[in-house]
């Protein structure tokens, strides 16, 4: 079974991506252009990382006391990747990019995620060089960006410390000016940054030449003291390896040192370290403290970061849904080849019979429609979000304004809601596969344990519902949220025009609505305790409502497919969507318009 069809459905038959050739900055390109970076990308993919999902997940990266080694097969996708030019795909071609739509690139880098995520394919990279493209200096984007894109350099992003996790207001990396002259340095204002580092992924490797950190630390006052919060964090560029201002390295390692590997539960092919700044393991020009590079202006650098931390959410996003569709595909094969049990209605009696596949029961029909509901709507979903992207930066200006606060609104749902229905996706394929699907001779239960990270990193699910619920919703008086209703109130007109899909507009116009007034109730006293006690649930139910409103446009674009068993599986996911998952959004709804405080208020003894 191929993804291809459904990628191409997606962006053509239903985001229309094609006409995005209409405009200036992607003029050169055609339906043509973004078939063959597809086919590239489908290629590489089958080629270099597929067949080495199992190998990167049983041969752990190791360190031998100098450097981490990594199986050859990642070196090997790395530098395919690389080359494809799928780093720096969304640039400018002045740079050597392709200017491709990001709707394109999100679709082709689902390739990679679906055939290893565990290898990876320059996420963070990408990422960390985006983030420079816009906030650093010339020479910032020259030295570290532009050697990002080519493959030459690798990047990270440096966020939680051992004591603090999620909490970035209790970081305590400091950064101190590196001496008289510091503001002159011309890769900009030079600091010594001392601190620790947690569940940095791909913090150490030899797989570029040299790696690019991205730091949040804070620069103590005159006094020597940290401002508290997160108005305090700055944002500092910190290479593994110390660089002249043409790019070229000097010879001499910075003060950044590996304190350890983690080791996980999935994602095993990706290294994850804790790194140690400044500890005088490797002291530059004599002195301890890595040498750090200021990034926009000093304790701005959250707002910074958020460039990178709103792309590798949607990142997340992405990887949990291919991560899904791969335990889909694999249980869809399995479930079609295996034989076993008798039809229920015959009562199942004739032990004489032959074996049926177990794709003909019932109830292996209901986990595989369950698996298809989650992940081609979540790949939707993404690549919905992905063409807002595109609007916001080449759209006329409102509609631009309108893209960016819908992604605003949007971004909380496109990292939580796959990493959670995606993993029961993963979840449910072991099941189809039955005891064969619990042992390694298949694959499924990695896809559950690389799975199993996206729930968490990036922000939990705790972060997101707070993030929706406490902000986004709120935001500009609640713009976000009203352009998203009217969206989706468009879909809802559209769709009851359709006698097929008329009850299902109605359904979700009702689940709109309690959407809209469960938003009110939480807030009405306007203490926040009250309001977010019941986050996650506010956050489940809206994620839900998102996902019906995407399967009810999805089915109005399939109403015209001519693949007749494409059109009947896209309705009946759409179908399972509306009659199976868009009601749980009630119970979810009741404990936040009730501000229910039966987890908030217990104490901890009675646990």
């Amino acid at each position: 079974m191929s993804l291809r069809p459904t990628i191409d459905f997606l962006l053509h038959d239903w985001l229309g991506a094609e006409s995005l050739s209409q405009r200036e900055r992607f003029k050169d390109h055609s339906r043509e252009t973004f078939d063959a970076v597809l086919d590239t990308c489908e290629r590489i993919a089958r080629e270099k990382y597929a067949p080495f999902n199992r190998l990167v997940d049983t041969q752990e990266p190791r360190f031998d006391g100098e450097k981490v080694i990594l199986p050859q097969a990642t070196h090997d996708a790395q530098k395919a990747y690389a080359e494809s030019g799928m780093l720096s795909a969304a640039q400018d071609y002045e740079i050597g990019g392709m200017q491709l739509p990001y709707t394109v690139e999100a679709a082709a880098n689902a390739f990679f995620a679906m055939a290893s995520v565990s290898i990876g394919s320059g996420m963070l990279t990408t990422g960390n060089a985006n983030l420079l493209m816009k906030h650093g200096t010339e020479a910032q984007k020259r030295v570290f960006a532009l050697n990002e894109f080519s493959g030459r350099f690798s990047g990270t992003m440096c966020l939680s410390e051992p004591q603090a996790g999620s909490s970035l207001s209790d970081v305590v990396t400091r950064a101190v000016p590196d001496g008289e002259g510091f503001e002159a340095d011309p890769l900009g204002p030079r600091y010594r940054l001392r601190g620790n580092k947690m569940w940095i992924s791909a913090g150490e490797h030899e797989l570029t030449e040299n790696i690019i950190h991205l730091v949040l630390a804070k620069i103590p006052d005159a006094g020597g003291k940290l401002v508290p919060g997160v108005k305090g964090i700055s944002l500092f560029i910190v290479p593994k390896k110390l660089v002249d201002t043409e790019g070229q390295l000097t010879g001499e390692r910075n003060d950044v040192a590996l304190a350890g590997l983690n080791h996980k539960c999935g994602w095993r092919g990706t290294t994850n370290t804790l790194l140690n700044f400044g500890e005088g393991k490797y002291p530059v020009r004599g002195a301890a403290g890595a040498v750090g590079y200021l990034v926009g202006q000093p304790g701005r650098g959250l707002q910074c970061m958020f460039h990178m931390m709103n792309e590798a959410r949607i990142g997340v996003g992405m990887a949990a849904t291919m991560l899904g569709m791969a335990g889909y595909h694999a249980s869809l094969d399995y479930a079609k080849n295996r034989p076993q049990g008798r039809p229920v209605t015959t009562g199942g009696k004739d032990a004489a019979a032959p074996q049926v596949r177990i794709i003909e029961h019932a109830d292996v029909k209901r986990m595989l429609l369950a698996q298809k509901s989650y992940c081609e709507g979540a790949l939707a979903l993404e690549l919905y979000c992905a063409r807002l992207v595109d609007e916001q930066h080449t759209g006329a200006p409102e509609a631009a304004d309108d893209a960016r606060l819908l992604l605003e609104v949007l971004t909380p749902i496109a990292k939580s809601w796959p990493s959670e229905w995606c993993l029961e996706a993963n979840s449910l394929a072991i099941q189809v596969h039955g005891g064969y699907g619990y042992t390694r001779d298949f694959p499924v239960e990695q896809y559950w344990r690389d799975n199993r990270l996206n729930m968490i990193h990036e922000g939990t699910h705790g972060i997101q519902g707070m993030d929706l619920l406490g902000r986004k919703v709120l935001m500009e008086n609640g713009k976000g949220l009203q352009l998203l209703a009217d969206r989706t109130n468009a879909t809802i007109q559209r769709a009851i025009q359709v006698p097929e899909l008329a009850a299902h507009a109605n359904t979700l116009g009702q689940a709109l609505a309690q959407v809209g007034a469960a938003t009110k109730a939480a807030w009405a006293t306007g203490n926040p305790g009250d309001a977010l006690a019941n986050a996650v649930p506010y956050l489940q139910a809206f994620g839900h409502t998102v996902l019906a409103w995407i399967w009810l446009d999805v089915a109005l674009a399939a109403q015209a497919s001519h693949d007749a068993p494409a059109r009947t599986g896209r309705l009946g996911a759409m179908r399972y969507f509306f009659h199976y998952e868009l009601p749980k959004t009630g119970a979810w709804l009741l404990v936040v318009s009730a501000r229910d405080q039966t987890c908030a208020s217990l104490p901890e003894t009675a646990f």
